[in-house]
């Protein structure tokens, strides 16, 4: 079922305080404030010498021909619908990790002209898929990896709760998708995810220009099955009732690892 987000006055002012979208403080003003931002104040927040910039969807800018890729690509042109919760979010997406929005456009356009408009390749897949809903985890004990890999979710969110806090593993929303899902209070999130492990005190800035560089050189989202689940609605302040042991015990959004599916190694940074 196709998913409707709530009207801007029916959003619930309990879910800005909750992750994902308490983590985008920069941005409260247009996501909390009384009216939308306009096509103009997206476009004040690129740094000076991006080469991108937001444009309302028209018939008219719709009327060039282009694929909605091959616009960005060729263009620098990002249609975005004006008043949209969907656009909205892809725009702060866009403006947070601008490298790696280019590594997946680049990679988009390029098959739909090798493709076509309405074919996808695999690698079109998996780079939708982490499009809409991807988050990039950061992962710095090992052992997490193997209860993950295993869907033993009552030992990742409970049995090591505190990891989530001190830093032993940290997610990051690149899913535009995902962001729009969490305006429906008490709606259970799950992420596509891709797993970095890291070593030392890499930043953020560090694990997103790793990725980027992946995707460029086409080593990284080339098949949807790289990317793992992650419930996310697990994590301590994610979802409201999270904080009891029984949630995590029978939590609709903790599925059983399937007959046969293995998960990739993370990506390696140090």
């Amino acid at each position: 079922m196709r998913y409707v987000a709530p009207t801007r006055d029916a959003v619930d002012p309990a879910v800005f305080g909750l992750a994902p979208l308490r983590d985008w403080p920069e941005y409260a003003d247009w996501l909390q404030g009384p009216r939308w931002p306009s096509i103009d104040e997206l476009n004040a927040r690129w740094p000076q010498e991006a080469g991108e910039c937001f444009v309302a969807q028209t018939r008219e800018l719709l009327d060039d021909g282009l694929h909605y890729e091959e616009r960005i690509a060729q263009r620098g042109v990002i249609a975005t619908r004006e008043e949209n919760w969907h656009d909205l979010f892809n725009a702060m997406i866009w403006l947070r990790y601008p490298s790696l929005k280019r590594a997946l456009n680049r990679q988009q356009a390029a098959d739909v002209v090798r493709f076509g408009p309405r074919e996808r390749s695999r690698p079109q897949c998996a780079q939708t898929h982490f499009d809409e809903a991807g988050v990039m985890v950061i992962l710095r004990e090992p052992d997490l990896l193997t209860l993950w890999d295993a869907h033993d979710w009552h030992g990742l969110f409970w049995r090591h709760r505190d990891a989530w806090n001190d830093g032993s593993i940290r997610v990051d929303v690149f899913g535009h998708a995902l962001l729009e899902h969490a305006l429906t209070s008490g709606k259970l999130l799950v992420g596509k995810a891709l797993a970095v492990q890291v070593c030392g005190g890499e930043s953020r800035q560090d694990v997103v220009a790793h990725c980027a560089n992946a995707i460029t050189a086409k080593r990284l989202l080339r098949d949807p099955q790289e990317l793992r689940p992650l419930p996310l609605s697990g994590i301590p302040g994610w979802y409201a009732g999270n904080d009891d042991e029984a949630f995590h015990l029978s939590a609709a959004c903790y599925q059983p690892l399937r007959d046969g599916r293995r998960y990739p190694a993370p990506l390696q940074l140090s």
